[in-house]
Parts: structure tokens; sequence; C-alpha cells
């Protein structure tokens, strides 16, 4: 069994380790047809023997062309390491700095089969987001990590590690740009080939950034958007005996049944894939699991006359669940779903991110690599018909939403009926979630906070999660009432999350906050660590599914009305700002959630230990993180991003942001557009 110490001692050459191939206890992202020509396979070759002396070319080049061959991806597998992957406490980290050391923590987090959802892939979440594209560049990057001084810099292009070059102390300590494309070359199909040639790779969001921290990164998000649908469409934050029906358990998505408990609802989710509807029910996520339609319509019965909340998996599609409500219904009359949403993975359509309710799991898996022009033909079909379903059910009294999977997006280039009459380019006869639910909590700065606790000790995380609500329940005092709200849900949150054992990985934690409320929380843990309450430094990161890092015209910025929808100023200039501001790492990506080519988006790092400097730099760089969002969302017309940058200025006395004049009488654009 290798060490952490030998796994960032660079490429093992002398000897090479045994080609062990894949392993079949772990679940495996499924075969991608990238549709190389003769030439493109022998440059995939030859680039993925780049990192290798031309001694070994005669022993490589033939494995290395059979996976390309057999999985249409050249990950390496011969050097996946035998170490168990996991978050390791921080001093186990051969380093220079700790700054890299916490690196390498979060990156092997990314990768521990308990979190990563195919693990030997490099694929964290999301079906196909990566940390890396092969196994190579995972060990020259831990090699190089172990190197850095706070000297240098870590260059990374899309999984590649460009290498160390010198730079500031104050500088980052990592770069990190993931799939950045000629945006007329950035599409779907573009994308497999340069991905099986090994020269970009799809980070998602906090994949490719290293920030991924399980799904508790997304169950509070989605306890969110669930009590404020709740409150939105059902005029009541009490959802017991109410009915939440969506789909997907696999990575971000297998939040949702952990939400909808916590919410106090009913959540039924349907799974194709027994794998990680297993897991969940495994790590109690999920109360109750069932593969039989009758089944589950018996429990949703019972459990909206006891008004029990309960997290039901349905292993079986979607669409057929859909179908079956739609059918009791005609029935009998009776809805016996209020809520609805969808969270597979249609950022990824035609390789395993949705699959048609006309195959099997086993049929689908087969057929989207024998023949994609017919898989792609069925997904289609199937889109239709999940979309018929849900329209026919929302006319009877169903509030549907998009949840930012591209699910109207694809259903639309489907053929399904989704258009609004008159609606303007980012809009679909359903909302997103950001539109209706999440979009104004941006707007008033507030977003998905995280930290990481790098000793590993439960106890450390304890202790933070006592900071975070201390201090936000102070805050909270004086703020607006409807800021309040979002600091009550947030102080519940925080003050419950220990019981709800959430952590899967690293030991971490997840809550909204606005600009003062980050501050404050990474002000607060920094001296904690000073005073010894908490044993070793701390990591802060985000989502980049928030106010300032994601352009995205279907989900963040899908509330941005003035046209500038399909621009991507905010989250470039959120990366950027972010890495002369003091974080310790950065990293820009194309695609993150809603898909290659629909999206940019800017995560960071940012360690806490306990000293001056790393309090300068959270409050430097956690301020402008929020307050560069909430300018752009107030010049586009937001009211509540108005009021809100407009108290931040007060509180600041060198930021000045430039505030837009409304047109207050309509008939003056008349008057001019008619002469």
């Amino acid at each position: 069994m290798a060490t952490v110490k030998e796994i960032c001692s660079g490429l093992p050459l002398d000897p090479l380790p045994p080609n062990r191939g894949r392993d079949p206890s772990v679940p495996h992202a499924p075969v991608r047809t990238p549709n190389l020509t003769a030439e493109e396979e022998r440059l995939a070759l030859r680039n993925a023997l780049r990192y290798f002396p031309p001694s070994h070319h005669t022993t490589l080049a033939p494995e290395f062309a059979r996976e390309l061959r057999q999985y249409g991806h050249i990950y390496m597998y011969r050097f996946c390491p035998t170490l168990r992957m996991r978050a390791y406490p921080i001093d186990r980290y051969p380093c220079r700095t700790r700054q890299a050391a916490s690196m390498m923590l979060m990156i092997m987090n990314n990768l521990d089969p308990d979190v990563a959802q195919f693990p030997q892939e490099l694929v964290t979440y999301g079906g196909n987001g990566q940390v890396f594209s092969n196994w190579a560049q995972f060990r020259l990057v831990m090699h190089y990590l172990s190197q850095m001084t706070e000297e240098q810099t870590l260059v990374m292009y899309s999984g590649h590690p460009l290498g160390l070059f010198p730079s500031l102390p104050s500088s980052p300590r990592a770069i990190i740009t993931n799939g950045m494309v000629i945006p007329n070359y950035s599409s779907k199909e573009q994308y497999e080939k340069m991905f099986a040639l090994g020269v970009t790779m799809y980070g998602q969001m906090t994949a490719g950034s290293y920030c991924y921290i399980g799904p508790q990164g997304i169950v509070h998000g989605t306890t969110l958007t669930v009590l404020n649908a709740g409150r939105r469409y059902l005029g009541s934050s009490d959802l017991k005996g109410r009915v939440f029906v969506t789909s997907g358990l696999g990575g971000m998505s297998g939040a949702q049944a952990k939400a909808a408990a916590i919410a106090g609802c009913i959540g039924v989710v349907a799974e194709v894939d027994e794998a990680p509807l297993r897991k969940r029910h495994e790590q109690g996520w999920l109360m109750e699991v069932t593969s039989n339609l009758e089944q589950c319509i018996k429990h949703i019965r019972e459990a909206r006359c006891s008004r029990t909340p309960l997290s039901l998996g349905y292993h079986g599609n979607i669409v057929d669940l859909w179908e079956r409500l739609l059918l009791e219904y005609e029935r009998t009359g009776e809805l016996l779903v209020d809520l609805g949403s969808d969270q597979t993975s249609l950022h990824n359509p035609y390789n395993g991110g949705y699959y048609p309710v006309q195959l099997s799991f086993r049929q689908a898996n087969q057929l989207m690599s024998t023949d994609p022009n017919r898989f792609r033909n069925m997904v289609q079909e199937s889109l239709r018909r999940h979309v018929k379903a849900i329209n026919k059910l929302s006319d009877a009294g169903l509030f549907f939403w998009d949840y930012g999977n591209a699910f109207l997006l694809e259903a639309q280039r489907a053929g399904a009926e989704v258009e609004k009459v008159g609606g303007g380019a980012t809009e679909f006869r359903y909302p997103s979630y950001v539109q209706h639910i999440m979009g104004d909590i941006f707007s008033l700065g507030f977003g998905p906070f995280r930290w990481v606790c790098t000793s590993g000790d439960p106890r450390d995380l304890a202790v933070t999660d006592n900071i975070a609500a201390t201090v936000l329940e102070e805050i909270g005092a004086n703020v607006t009432e409807r800021v309040r709200q979002q600091y009550n849900d947030n102080i519940r949150w925080i003050r419950e999350a220990g019981k709800h054992k959430m952590v899967v990985g690293s030991q971490a934690r997840i809550l909204y906050s606005d600009q003062k409320g980050r501050v404050c929380i990474a002000l607060a843990i920094n001296q904690a660590i000073a005073d010894g309450r908490v044993s070793a430094p701390v990591v802060l990161s985000r989502d980049h599914h928030d106010v300032s890092g994601t352009d995205s015209p279907f989900r963040e910025t899908s509330n941005v009305y003035d046209g500038s929808a399909f621009c991507a100023d905010m989250a470039v200039q959120n990366f950027v700002g972010d890495a002369f501001r003091g974080a310790t790492w950065v990293a820009l990506h194309n695609g993150g959630g809603v898909g290659w080519g629909e999206v940019l988006n800017g995560g960071f790092g940012l360690l806490l230990d306990g000293s001056e400097e790393a309090a300068k730099r959270a409050s430097l760089m956690l301020g402008w993180d929020v307050s560069n969002g909430v300018a752009r969302r107030c010049w586009s017309g937001n009211q509540n991003a108005y009021e809100t940058i407009q108290r931040t200025m007060e509180g600041h006395g060198q930021l000045h942001v430039t505030m837009p004049f409304p047109v207050q009488d309509e008939r003056v654009l008349d008057h001019a557009l008619q002469g």
C-alpha cells in the first residue's frame, strides 16, 4: 500500500507500477464516444505519451491505445494509486507551505470513493466533472505541490500542470483554468474530441477547482430552495404533508432526499442507477426505497395522510413516475404532488446524464456507445414524454421549476412544449429556481459559503459551527426584515447541521450568507485558529453557483433582464479580482453546471491559518467576491441588489459603485421610438 509521501514523489517510473486495470468494486463512467479519426487517435496517443520518457513508450502505448478505444479516453489506470483516497489531516502531507498542503487535501477529498461519482475516471460529480484528465496529471500535481514554496505558483491548463512559476508571496499558489476554448469551437461535439485528445477538460464547478465537499455542498441550498418554493407557490413555510417529486441521487442530486426531509415534506426521488440509490440509503439520506410504482404511490398516500416527513427513493425512470402520477390524477381526480423539479445531469444528456424511459439502465449504457444517434433520438423522445406529463399535472395544480440542470433547455431542443409565449431568451414555460426562488437571495448577496477543517477532527467542525451561528445571531439583529429571514433560515440550519450527519469525506460545512456574514465568520474562525480553539488551518471556499462567480443565462444569471445575461465579464472579473486580493488558489471554468459552452464560472480556495495576513486577505477577497456580483445585478436593474450595494457602500468608504438611473416614464421611450 502506497503512502501519502510516495504519491507526492512524482511519476513512478523505475519500475512502472503494475497495470491493475479498472477496479470492479467502484462505479465507472460511461464509455465516451469521441469519434476520432485514425489521425486523431494517433495524436491522442502521442499526447498521452508526452508525460513519459521514450524508454517506457513501448510498454505504455498499447495499453493507452486500448483504453482510448475501449473507454473513449486515456485515463492511465496503471498510475491510479493504491493508497486510499481521502482528505488526510493536513500534517500528513509533505510540503514546504501549508497553502500547498491544503490543496493536496482538497484534491484527495474530491477523489475519495465516498465522495467521487466515478473515482477511477477522476470524475467527482455530474457524470463528467473531472478533477484531472488522467492519473499522470494527478501525480505530477501532488509532486509540484509538495515542492512548492511561497514564491511559486502552480499553473493548471485544463488538468495539465504547466509547471511551477516564480511569483510573490501575496500571489495565489495555484491558477486553474478548465475548458478555456475559443467560443466558436466550444460545442459539445468538439469537446468530446478535445477531451479524448487530452487537451481540454470539463471541470464542472467544484470538481476542477478542488472544492467539492460531497452532496452536503448542495443540501443546504436545496433545503432553502424547497422552503422558499413552499413560501412562494404554496403560501406557507409548513411543508408537512406536501409532496415534492424529482429525480437524481448521484453527486449533487443526491442532496435532494436529505433536503426534503429537513424541510419537512415528502420527497420522492427517482433514480435509474441502483448504485447511487443504495449509497444514499446506506448513508441514511433515503428513508425508504422501492422499485414498485404501486408501492411508491401507496407510500405517498400514507405519508400525505399522516403528514410525516419522508425521503423515498424510487428505483426506476422519472418519466414512468410522472406518467403514473398523471394516471392517478386522471383516474381519481387526486393530485398527489405539490412541487416538482428535476436534477438529472442534462448538461450531459447523451453520455449518461439522462436515461431514456424506453430502455433499461443496462440497455441505455450499451446503446449510447454502440449507436449514439439512435440513443440521442430516444433521449429526445423521452424528454418530450417527460414534459407532456408535467404539463398536464401543472394544469391540475402542480408547481414545477427548472433546477438549473439544463432540463428545459434540452427539452426545448428536443421539441417538447416548454415555450413561454412572449418570453425572453432565458425564459421558458416554467421558471428556473434562480428566476423565481433563489435569484432574489443572490441579489441580497447571499450564497453558498463553505469551509473545511484541515485537521479532519469533528471537534473542530463543531467549534466552527458554533462560531458561525453565533456570528449570524449577533449581526442578524440589525438587518432589514427580508435579510433577517435569510439569517434566521441559516441560523436554524447551522444549529441543527451536526445532527443531520451530512459530512461525507472532509470535515466540511456550508451555509448561505451575505458579504458581512462571510467576512465576520471568516475573521472569527481565523481568530479561533490563532487562539488554539480550532486545532489546524481552515480552508474557505464556495460553490461557484453564487452571487458573482457565475455567468449562466439559464441559471445563475437567468434573472438578469437588461440584455447582458449572455455576457461573461462578471465571472472573469471575479476570478481575476479574487487572485490579486489574496485567494490561495483561483479557478475559471467553461461549462459548470448547465453544460459545456453554456456558462463561465469562477471559484477560489482561501486558507485561514490564524495570521493577521490571512485576516486581511479574507476581508478584502470575500468583500470583492460578493460585491462584484451585487453591483452587476444592481446595474441590470434589480431593486434588491440596488438596496444591498447602497448599504454596502455606506459601510465601506473606499467602495464606489456606478448606480443606474431607471426610466421612470415609459412614454419617454414610446415618444422617442415613434419619432
